[in-house]
């Protein structure tokens, strides 16, 4: 697509004591909070690297974020669950533009190439979704986003990704499926990030360098 198209980057405050907090009793809150901010970074820096694009920070709240950004790329996501912060995010997105995107700030993993890869599936496709490993997606685009698309869905547990796309198709969505990543939620899923760390120099230097620091005060 030749138009600019907002990714919308859901993230909330990296605040200690708030954010991960399922990291918490491994890390501590402000391990947790530096990661959460490492991770926002990285995947800031991913959607930055294409072009035709506006980023955009889908702040869960007001509060201070770890980017150097302008108010007019801040939209509040509003209240409501993930679905009606979806729809709020994804239609202010589609009132300018022929498509939206909404990225996750959980999979620091995520690289240009998975965001352009959605980018040319809204060429032939009504939508794109990235699925996670815990059974969620990290990215989804859409190019039309009809009233009440999400309502009532499950979220945040192991139907999300199917329970979506099987919504998206009931609504006529034709859906590509873009290559699958992990959210990091888990000391499990930190074992995982510190594996595949060491199989991609060239992704998530924020996170890296957090891992680095991480790896030395435990040592």
């Amino acid at each position: 697509m030749n138009e600019v198209i907002p990714i919308c980057i859901f993230a909330k405050p990296p605040v200690a004591g708030k954010a991960k907090t399922r990291l918490i009793a491994e890390l501590g809150g402000e391990a947790a909070a530096d990661l959460a901010s490492a991770m926002l970074r990285d995947v800031w820096r991913a959607a930055s690297c294409c072009i035709n694009v506006r980023p955009i920070l889908a702040a869960g709240e007001a509060g201070e974020f770890p980017l150097e950004i302008s108010e007019e790329d801040i939209w509040l996501q509003g209240e409501g669950d993930l679905g009606e912060r979806l729809e709020t995010i994804l239609r202010r997105g589609l009132a300018t533009a022929p498509a939206a995107i909404a990225l996750g700030a959980d999979s620091p993993l995520v690289a240009p190439a998975q965001i352009e890869q959605a980018l040319a599936a809204l060429e032939t496709h009504d939508a794109a979704m990235g699925p996670c490993a815990d059974g969620g997606f990290y990215l989804l685009a859409l190019k039309r986003c009809p009233t009440g698309l999400f309502r009532d869905l499950p979220w945040s547990c192991a139907e999300t990704f199917e329970s979506t796309k099987e919504r998206l198709e009931q609504n006529d969505f034709a859906v590509e499926i873009l290559t699958p990543l992990f959210d990091v939620d888990t000391a499990e899923d930190l074992a995982l990030l510190g594996s595949l760390l060491g199989e991609s120099p060239e992704l998530a230097p924020a996170t890296r360098a957090w891992h680095k620091q991480y790896r030395l005060r435990c040592a």
